[in-house]
């Protein structure tokens, strides 16, 4: 859809720049008919060619394309596939867009007036514009950005529904009339209007701004497109970089006191390990819910022995507490900074054991996923003390905990594959989870994660590229359609005695505002969008990716600086001719 919307709008443009040529045909007598019959066979032809090319050039790439994702996917074999349906497939959407094209293109070219293309587009410009509309499109965005800020888990999926259309509202009215408010400031800063040759400058974007409003608009929504591509990609990308320290464990099985199952299911995951050769470590919990007297939550309850045994397997430090101490579990990296320096005086209501809990285990030992955020390490003596369980309808007052430490854990991803699969059936037959045990193979996980990463960052990457380009394309599109009245411009202005230094400096102001203004909001749109992102990803998935993003936006802005100075170049080019 994108690319049939990027081909009409090119074609669109190279129709108006050739406005004077059009008018010259009817001028000699072309009837309109035939004007149109020779746009519709120029749009065909062209059709035809482009196609055919994209086609023959895609199908070489393809080879290479089949090539990165074999390794990225880690495949031993993605064969090339050869057949005559896509090639037809690809050809008929393509010929259906340009035809599209050239009809509409027919019927645009009747209304054509012979002195309106002579003329070429009008000079004046009004500078009325709705104040209402413009105010409105401030508060719009405004809306969408506190929106933004105030995003939790809980309110994503409502204002993932109201954020793009109040801030796409809110950015059409920016450019269509908030903009006004902005260059009049300037105009009324005398000391800066009146400057050299300046006053030019910001006429001539009252002209380019109130011409190519919904041209920089498409600009914007487009830009904010990339972005937020790239905001996946990074997301995916510092996720799949976490996930070893997130998911220390390789294997989990957790179950219930009275699982039928548990002999049969630890035993099953421990012959398949030794059958594959596969050296571990398993320690089995007992965990105890109880009842903070200090929040009143349910808290999960670890015995020092054993989180003692699982750190040895880890080459981790023991820990040693005294009667009446406790320890955090943390479940993330900010987690760890936040509960450093919290001390919670608390009593285990069911058991009336008091505790003090001071301070946190400095590395990440449980995945997030098994265990509760509100999870702590006792001493033997108290954790002996807990003899009355939690007693709370619908909710399990302990389990047991099965943790397998695999050095290798990503090669052991077959493991368990029989146990992994009830599991996932009774999460897609049944809207409650109704089993007495849960089974994790971290490995299996991560090869998931790593394949849907790997897959969104090649059609990512491919995405966000053409959405760069055609940013960049719209601008230079309009820019080649008003070339003429360009030239006819600077050819005044150097017969007043404008220096080439001086058209130089005018075109860069000309320039830039239309470039860098849609990259600009385009940016600011997407760091508050980033700003939503980020507060779900750290709940969630206790991600951060603010190194990521700053990157990316750098990344951009270079390129985008890059692009801005090779267009300016052919732009200048093209003035000069």
């Amino acid at each position: 859809l994108f690319s049939w919307f990027f081909i009409f709008y090119s074609m669109k443009a190279f129709l108006e720049a050739r406005s004077k040529e059009f008018a010259i045909l009817l001028h000699l007598g072309m009837e309109k008919q035939q004007l149109g019959k020779l746009v519709f066979l120029e749009t065909m032809i062209i059709g035809a060619l482009s196609s055919v090319s994209g086609i023959l050039f895609g199908f070489v790439f393809s080879k290479v394309f089949l090539m990165i994702v074999r390794e990225f996917l880690d495949l031993e074999e993605l064969p090339l596939y050869v057949s005559w349906e896509p090639f037809l497939l690809t050809f008929a959407v393509y010929m259906g867009a340009f035809m599209v094209i050239a009809i509409g293109s027919v019927m645009y070219t009747p209304n054509l007036q012979l002195n309106a293309l002579l003329k070429g587009r009008p000079v004046g410009v009004s500078e009325r514009y709705s104040k209402r509309r413009a105010i409105l499109g401030f508060v719009l965005i405004g809306i969408g950005y506190i929106f933004c800020v105030i995003t939790t888990k809980t309110t994503l999926f409502t204002f993932t529904l109201l954020i793009p259309i109040v801030v796409t509202f809110g950015t059409f009215y920016f450019f269509t009339d908030s903009v006004f408010i902005l260059i009049n400031l300037l105009k009324r800063q005398k000391s800066f209007y009146w400057h050299k040759a300046r006053m030019l400058s910001v006429a001539e974007q009252m002209y380019t701004m109130r011409q190519n409003a919904k041209m920089f608009f498409v600009v914007t929504i487009v830009s904010v497109l990339a972005f937020l591509c790239v905001v996946l990609l990074a997301a995916l990308s510092s996720y799949t970089a976490q996930y070893d320290k997130l998911n220390p464990l390789g294997i989990v099985y957790k179950g219930h006191i009275d699982n039928p199952y548990e002999t049969e299911h630890v035993l099953s995951i421990m012959t398949e390990l030794e059958e594959q050769g596969f050296s571990y470590h398993v320690t089995r919990f007992q965990v105890i819910k109880q009842t903070s007297l200090e929040t009143s939550n349910e808290v999960e309850v670890f015995r020092e022995t054993d989180v003692n045994r699982m750190l040895f397997s880890y080459g981790l430090p023991l820990i040693r507490l005294d009667s009446g101490k406790g320890m955090f579990i943390p479940y993330s990296e900010e987690s760890i900074k936040t509960l450093k320096n919290k001390t919670v005086n608390t009593v285990l209501m069911e058991n009336n054991i008091p505790i003090t809990i001071d301070r946190v285990y400095p590395e990440i030992i449980f995945p997030t996923s098994i265990i509760s955020r509100n999870s702590i390490i006792i001493s033997d003596e108290d954790f002996k003390l807990l003899t009355k369980p939690l007693d709370v309808p619908g909710e399990v007052p302990s389990y047991h905990l099965f943790a397998f430490d695999i050095p290798h854990w990503i090669e052991a991803k077959d493991i368990g594959l029989s146990i992994q699969q009830i599991v996932a059936q009774e999460y897609v037959k049944n809207t409650h989870y109704s089993l007495p045990f849960y089974f994790e193979n971290t490995g299996l996980n991560y090869s998931y994660i790593l394949a849907m990463y790997s897959l969104f960052t090649i059609v990512g990457v491919l995405v966000v590229i053409v959405f760069l380009l055609a940013a960049g394309s719209f601008i230079y599109f309009k820019l080649y359609a008003n070339l003429e009245r360009e030239r006819q411009q600077f050819a005044v202005l150097k017969r007043m005695g404008l220096t080439e230094a001086e058209q130089k400096r005018l075109i860069t102001r000309h320039l830039a505002p239309q470039f860098f203004l849609p990259w600009g909001i385009a940016l600011l749109h997407s760091a508050f969008a980033f700003v939503a992102l980020q507060s779900v990803l750290k709940d969630v998935m206790n991600v951060m990716i603010v190194k990521e993003m700053i990157v990316a936006f750098c990344v951009f802005t270079c390129v985008q600086i890059l692009y801005f100075y090779m267009i300016r170049w052919r732009y200048i080019a093209h003035v000069k001719d």
